[in-house]
């Protein structure tokens, strides 16, 4: 008995690439991409090596006038071939993306939670605290600038109120938002600590009795504004020569008002104080 004969495959026809085709708008756009695409990825940690997370992407390039669209699958095939994330190796992804969308500039910003194994400062407990941390560049005409930003949540006391009141001061939690403009390697633990120790105390995961009479009487005696936070945070800043520019944020969420304060610093080491990114 003779095999069934199967039925010829149709054949593949080109498919027309709209996107390809010529705009007559002369119209350029700044960014164009892929936005909130979720990927795991392994993050270089100071402590243990590396951490495994997971990370939300925005990946863009800029288009030019003449070209009505860019390739978006090429993002996804970009990002799909990254799985181990350092400040090296975030650097190589931006570049390779922007020369394989032929494109001038390109910019990735990777959001990620990061966690940090802490010890409380008497009993020694040990837990996790987590952190927003991300890795922003921006690759334009070959020339790539690597951007570090983490969220630091911690505890600012009120210097007014300390002096003002007769029991007591208001405190609240705070957010203090580094980030800065690499020359070379900086480990985002070390951001981490520069915030915390210049608030008027750091937060842990875990904290016994004996912990947490030791952190709110060291937030008593650690009153800062908000603008105390920025400044004290800008003059570490300053100091470090891996650090070329950086933008400083703190909000605090105040306990007496329906509002936060908040404060900001901007500063480009190479074009002077008072230069913004």
């Amino acid at each position: 008995m003779n095999p069934p004969v199967s039925a010829p495959r149709p054949q593949a026809h080109a498919v027309e690439d709209v996107q390809g085709h010529a705009d007559t708008r002369r119209i350029p756009i700044n960014k164009v991409g892929i936005k909130d695409i979720a990927h795991p990825v392994r993050v270089r940690d100071r402590a243990e090596g590396e951490q495994h997370t997971i990370a939300t992407f925005n990946m863009y390039v800029n288009l030019p006038h003449n070209f009505k669209g860019t390739h978006m699958s090429r993002f996804v095939e970009i990002l799909h071939g990254q799985r181990e994330v350092s400040v090296e190796s975030f650097g190589a992804m931006l570049e390779k993306m922007t020369q394989r969308l032929e494109a001038d500039a390109g910019h990735i910003e990777m959001g990620f939670p990061f966690f940090v194994t802490k010890s409380a400062p008497v009993s020694g407990v040990r837990s996790l605290m987590d952190y927003r941390a991300a890795l922003i560049g921006e690759h334009r005409h070959g020339v790539t600038s690597l951007w570090i930003r983490v969220v630091v949540p911690v505890t600012s006391l009120c210097p007014c109120s300390k002096r003002i009141s007769e029991r007591g001061a208001h405190n609240q939690r705070s957010h203090v938002t580094i980030e800065v403009k690499l020359r070379s390697h900086l480990w985002i633990e070390e951001l981490i600590e520069v915030a915390e120790s210049e608030a008027s105390s750091e937060l842990y995961g875990i904290l016994k009795r004996p912990d947490e009479k030791y952190v709110t009487e060291r937030a008593y005696d650690n009153p800062k504004f908000v603008e105390d936070l920025v400044r004290d945070v800008a003059l570490r800043l300053n100091k470090d020569e891996r650090i070329a520019a950086y933008v400083i944020e703190a909000e605090n969420f105040e306990s007496i008002h329906n509002h936060s304060a908040y404060a900001r610093i901007e500063r480009d080491k190479d074009a002077g104080p008072s230069a913004a990114r």
